[in-house]
């Protein structure tokens, strides 16, 4: 895949960004945005961050980062917040205008997050956002909950690998979405905990596996390759580890 994918994990360094009792956001953001980064790297895709560390960047300075680098895409990574504590929940993505790729990158992750249980609050534009008026290409900023509200902080904390995939494969969805691409199917479930145990299992040993509903039943899958021998490489490992695969083309 030769996809390059910016990373931006909001605020840092003397930006704290939203804080809630002893919890900062720039931290939330930071290991966010380093696990999906890696998440995608074991997908293929070519990564590259705005940040690695607890310092303070510009706006600006994140966006440029993307155009120098030659990023296809940018996904900025937030956790929301409300004037008044626990009075605002869910997931939204803020879009510089709401079309084309950056729209479709949007509602896929958000649809992905409201499977896990939060409250979608859909796509909304933001032309006035630096790094979504700045970034040479398709830009996201996914606002991953609130930090302020004790619901969504339980559904971020107990569902995070979930949360992590979640994102992974709604920007994957994107940018495979007009090629074919080869996946591996681990598992079919028709109850959702089956499945999410699977998920879990998987997660832990390191494999990249997600989960979609789709024609009534509870997929798992691990991977999403636009190159049959690297679905087929995976498949290899799977088995290895003793469990029954499937190849899908897409």
């Amino acid at each position: 895949m030769a996809e390059k994918v910016a990373i931006d994990a909001g605020h840092g360094g003397r930006d704290y960004g939203a804080v809630f009792r002893d919890r900062r956001e720039k931290d939330d953001n930071l290991k966010l945005a380093q696990d999906v980064g890696e998440q995608l790297k074991q997908n293929g895709v070519d990564v590259v961050y705005t940040r690695t560390s607890d310092v303070y960047r510009t706006p600006y300075e994140r966006a440029m980062t993307a155009n120098n680098e030659g990023a296809d895409y940018f996904v900025s990574l937030h956790r929301n917040a409300f004037p008044e504590p626990n009075q605002a929940s869910g997931v939204e993505s803020f879009v510089y205008d709401n079309s084309g790729k950056k729209a479709d990158m949007a509602n896929a992750i958000n649809n992905n997050l409201e499977s896990l249980g939060f409250v979608n609050r859909g796509v909304e534009e933001r032309p006035n956002l630096i790094v979504l008026k700045r970034t040479q290409m398709p830009a996201v900023l996914v606002q991953a909950g609130f930090l302020d509200s004790d619901a969504d902080n339980k559904l971020f904390d107990e569902n995070y690998q979930n949360v992590v995939q979640a994102i992974v494969q709604g920007i994957l969805d994107s940018i495979l979405s007009q090629e074919p691409y080869y996946k591996v199917q681990v598992g079919v479930f028709r109850v959702e905990a089956n499945a999410r145990k699977l998920l879990e299992e998987l997660v832990s040993e390191g494999f990249p596996a997600y989960v979609i509903y789709e024609d009534g039943y509870y997929k798992v899958f691990v991977g999403a390759f636009r190159e049959m021998q690297d679905a087929v490489e995976l498949e290899k490992q799977l088995r290895e580890n003793g469990y029954a695969t499937m190849l899908v083309k897409k």
